[in-house]
């Protein structure tokens, strides 16, 4: 069964093989580790030391500067949004008619439920599922008959 070393693992096992106190061999026998593995992890310890010394920090700075450029313009569009929002429910329920408020609601729309276009155009959302009922037959000819 193959087993598998975590990447801190690995950094130790180089860690004595540059110290140079014991052989390859003699690690490679200790940890149960092939040689060649040994020499493989040594190489690529070495070939990304100097990015080490770098700064690996320019790409996480640059990224956090976009990040935070972008958060600053979500928040200037949301609070753009939230006043026109008020302003359009200020100026709906104050200038038109109940009536006409009416006229805009989308029933079954899929993008605002009706609860969200009753609130936005200041309309009781109970009145809007009231449907007058005319009177029945047998109520005309009886108020006919008293005429």
């Amino acid at each position: 069964m193959k087993t598998h070393y975590t990447s801190k693992q690995k950094a130790q096992i180089v860690l004595e093989i540059l110290k140079e106190e014991r052989s390859i061999a003699q690690i490679a026998s200790e940890y149960g580790i092939h040689p060649n593995r040994l020499y493989k992890w040594k190489a690529q310890a070495v070939e990304n030391l100097p990015g080490l010394f770098e700064e690996e920090r320019k790409g996480e700075k640059a990224l956090k500067v976009e990040y935070d450029r972008q958060l600053k313009e979500l928040y200037t569009e949301i609070g753009k949004l939230t006043t026109q929002l008020s302003w359009l429910k200020k100026n709906l329920a104050s200038n038109l008619l109940r009536s006409e408020r009416l006229a805009l609601l989308e029933r079954g729309s899929a993008e605002l439920l009706l609860v969200v276009q009753a609130k936005l155009l200041g309309l009781c959302r109970s009145s809007l599922y009231y449907e007058p009922v005319g009177p029945s037959a047998r109520e005309i000819a009886i108020k006919h008959r008293i005429d």
